[in-house]
């Protein structure tokens, strides 16, 4: 439920109250003071919200009361993000003066408008009524203060399984078998993890090799631990003589005595050890149990199964790869629904509930445990209408019990932190089986203010891609591929039906059979080509912020407007507004009363030519992305959006306006695509000193690079794709070249058929931080330059499709640092490289992975 956000929503508007500048509070009307009781208040009730969060299930009033304070507590953001506002606002005026804005100039930055402190005053004395007026019914609760420590509820597992119960993994466990069966090749003995989601069956595989005869002949000593809750040491070790002893009680209480025992126990034994669903990422607890392990005489031959969802816990534990579970083959799944559904043979008789069964399984997405789950609520059930509800319905709607499929899913929920609670719960915001494109994912979670606050030396974009690798280790999210500069990837169906189930008053999909919407929903989604006009549930709503419009077609040119027209007159506190694809024409000059938006998609609007003049009142967006859209120029309006971090840009001029000083500052991220007729980048590109990415697609008329690039320190991505103009000859010309100090991290090369040469200037002055070179579909470029190998820091080198290169620089050996080297379609380099008779293979021989192909 989103009550369960309250600790993250309550500490992000802390934060920011702790963040106003000196400024933006030197305000009239006591604001000052209100902001500070505000402050207080929501810090004595944060104290409790963990207890409350444990409560909520079972007290009703409990939980409605944490709804009206969840309601209160985004008022209060709200409230306080109107300082920033008002700030960037005043900001804009000073920078950009008018005959109509003297008295701002005149004022400078010293204080905030009378009108604006008088109206903030009243906001925030209306807030602390409110949160009054809950006090006394929050009181009666009781609630205690506990720490924020996420954990996983106890579980427990037994090591049988009737083999007969499993369908479709024989494979798998021949793999683990074969593992298991395979001598050790040094002192440690091998951890053989078994990772995947939460109901794909890793207990039971691990069951299934643990009781094979096999495995029992190879090792006269069998221990199953189910490990699930805390990795407490002293515990584990109990547990473990408890299981060689035959279930005889274990009460020593010290470490030393548990040790000595243990060692007594295994001395001289040869050993498998399982430690079932493992949670633990703290590796020195595992160091603990591995060396007291380790110390007994028959630890080497010995070996250890490990089940876990998290790939974290997976590498902490072992150094050989995962053995990574997949789901199981659709066939095998309607196997498995059957045994559960039905009696034994009685499926004979219902051929029409089967046919609807295979719809039901096809929802399972090959999770034996959703399989399971379906099959046993539908246990001796023939009336037809019982297989269609279950068919129809999303998994999340229906009951569950402890052991089903949505309850062992949502410990993997209640194990992430809160702020990762919240960024999983919005991605529930698309539709099932929709790929995910991970900048955009960050946009939007930045957008919403769902990311902790950077650390040194780090940016927002980092702590987004941070969230989605600790999304990726606990196989929650799936990667599906990696494009350098960012990932693509989906979410299992039974994942989004999880976060669908978290996020139920949060977000919210509209189509044209929705009937009703909760007034205080924050995210919408409109994914229905039917949808004719605006639902009329909409008309009342206030509060949302992020509007996501889908499946636009010609034919809805008119609801689009009257969608955008409802955002602009109800959603004052939008903050990410997507658009893509849309057939409008153009946007209402009204939306720069969109204050707080920051984040806003026009991405393939191909029928926008121009931007609204409001458009530079747009203060706050961080996030513009205008690629494939009918553009014909960027105003000069766009420039004026200090906040501006990532920037997308298809236009139809042969020049861009040129980057004045004090704009785009904080622009992290450029790409112009599809700029068929750009001839040049725009005058001023060395005021970018922020820009850490650069991307040039399908700009044919483009010829080089402007030297100025030379200034743009922080830059650390040159993606340039398809420009088959484009030539990078950039020499060092003056004494200060030879001095730079670049950060370039990154290069490919796609695409450009004038390539001859790479750019001197940028990567030299890039030599200690250059770390993956990419060149790809570069016919004309005939010779790699001699000074490449001065590279010593590159990783990773790949050319592909360069028909006419016939050498690798003399003195490649020189990268000593050089992991992967891909060579592909350049048949003179495939024949000289290879491994087998090439003559020149002995230059690359040191370098770890090597893929040549011909």
């Amino acid at each position: 439920m989103a009550e369960t956000f309250l600790f993250n929503i309550a500490d992000r508007v802390l934060a920011k109250i702790g963040n106003l500048s000196v400024d933006e509070v030197r305000l009239a009307f006591n604001v000052k003071t209100d902001l500070k009781k505000l402050e207080d208040t929501m810090i004595s009730i944060k104290a409790v919200f963990l207890d409350a969060e444990r409560q909520q299930h079972q007290n009703e009033k409990l939980r409605h009361c944490m709804g009206k304070l969840r309601d209160i507590f985004y008022d209060a953001e709200d409230v306080i993000d109107d300082f920033k506002c008002e700030a960037l606002r005043k900001q804009d005026a000073i920078n950009h003066p008018d005959i109509n804005n003297l008295k701002v100039r005149v004022l400078g930055s010293c204080c905030l408008s009378f009108s604006f402190s008088l109206k903030m005053s009243h906001k925030i004395k209306d807030i602390n009524g409110r949160l009054g007026e809950l006090a006394t019914e929050w009181k009666s609760f009781n609630l205690r203060q506990y720490s924020d420590n996420r954990h996983v509820f106890p579980r427990e597992t037994i090591s049988f399984v009737h083999s007969s119960d499993v369908i479709g993994r024989d494979e798998d466990k021949e793999n683990i078998i074969s593992m298991l069966m395979k001598p050790s090749e040094d002192q440690n003995v091998p951890v053989i993890p078994i990772v995947g989601l939460g109901g794909l069956g890793k207990t039971t595989l691990a069951q299934l090799a643990f009781n094979d005869d096999r495995v029992t002949s190879l090792f006269p000593l069998k221990i199953w631990i189910c490990v699930s809750e805390e990795f407490d040491l002293s515990r584990l070790l109990k547990l473990i003589i408890q299981s060689v002893n035959k279930g005889e009680r274990c009460d020593d209480s010290t470490l030393d005595a548990l040790q000595a025992r243990l060692r007594s126990l295994l001395n001289d034994k040869k050993f498998l050890l399982v430690l079932d669903d493992v949670w633990n990422e703290n590796k020195a607890k595992w160091v603990e149990l591995r060396n007291l392990l380790k110390s007994t005489d028959g630890f080497s031959p010995s070996k250890i199964i490990v089940t876990t969802r998290s790939l974290n816990v997976a590498s902490i534990m072992s150094s050989i790869p995962p053995y990574i579970l997949k789901g199981l083959p659709l066939e095998d799944c309607l196997t498995l629904f059957t045994k559960w559904a039905f009696d034994d043979g009685d499926e004979r008789h219902y051929p029409n509930l089967i046919r609807i069964g295979e719809e039901i399984v096809k929802k399972c997405k090959g999770v034996p445990l959703a399989v399971r789950t379906l099959g046993s609520l539908l246990f001796q059930k023939t009336d037809e209408s019982n297989w269609i509800y279950i068919r129809e319905s999303e998994i999340w709607r229906l009951a569950q019990h402890e052991n089903d499929i949505l309850p062992v899913l949502k410990l993997s929920y209640n194990h992430l932190p809160s702020h990762l609670q919240r960024c999983l719960a919005f991605l529930s915001l698309y539709k099932k089986d929709e790929i995910y494109y991970s900048d955009r994912v960050i946009c939007l979670w930045m957008a919403n203010g769902l990311l902790e606050r950077p650390k040194q030396n780090q940016e927002w974009e980092d702590v987004g891609k941070r969230y989605l690798n600790e999304l990726l280790s606990r196989c929650l999210i799936q990667m599906e591929q990696d494009f350098w500069l960012y990932f693509t990837f989906k979410m299992h169906d039974l994942v989004h039906d999880l976060a669908l189930d978290v996020s139920q008053k949060e977000c919210k999909t509209v189509n044209s059979e929705t009937e009703t919407v909760d007034e205080n929903v924050r995210h919408l989604l409109f994914c229905d080509e039917k949808l004719v006009g605006v639902p009329r549930v909409l008309e009342e709503m206030k509060n949302v912020r992020t509007v996501i419009i889908q499946d636009a077609s010609k034919e809805s040119k008119t609801t689009h407007e009257s969608l955008i027209n409802l955002c602009l007159s109800n959603f004052k506190y939008l903050r990410a507004l997507e658009l893509r694809k849309s057939p409008l024409m153009a946007l209402p000059n009204s939306i720069g009363t969109l204050k707080h938006l920051r984040d806003l998609d026009l991405v393939g609007c191909r029928s926008l030519r121009e931007l609204p003049r409001s458009f530079d009142k747009l203060h706050s967006l961080q996030s513009l992305n205008l690629g494939d859209t009918g553009l014909k120029q960027l105003p000069d309006s766009v420039q004026r959006l200090i906040e501006l971090r990532h920037l997308e840009i298809t236009i139809k001029a042969t020049h861009l306006k040129e980057i004045r000083a004090g704009c785009w500052t904080s622009l992290q991220y450029l790409e112009l695509r599809w700029c068929t007729e750009l001839e040049c980048l725009p005058e001023g590109m060395q005021y970018l000193k922020s820009l850490r990415t650069l991307v040039l697609k399908h700009c044919d008329s483009l010829v080089s690079l402007p030297r100025s690039l030379k200034f743009l320190t922080k830059l650390e991505h040159l993606y340039i794709k398809f420009c088959s103009s484009m030539n990078l000859k950039m020499e060092l010309e003056e004494e200060e070249d030879k001095d730079l100090q670049l950060s370039l991290k990154t290069l490919s090369l796609f695409g450009s058929h004038a390539l001859r040469d790479l750019p001197r200037l940028l990567l030299q002055g890039s030599s200690s931080t250059l770390q993956q070179l990419r060149i790809a579909f570069c016919p004309d470029l005939s010779a790699l330059p001699a000074w490449l190998p001065n590279l010593t820091f590159l990783q990773k080198l790949e050319i592909k499709g360069c028909f006419n290169l016939w050498d690798l620089p003399e003195g490649i050996d020189r990268f000593t640092n050089l992991r992967e080297l891909t060579i592909d379609g350049c048949p003179e380099l495939c024949k000289r490289y290879r491994e087998n008779g090439g003559e020149d293979w002995h230059e690359i021989a040191h370098i770890q992975k090597v893929e040549i192909y011909e």
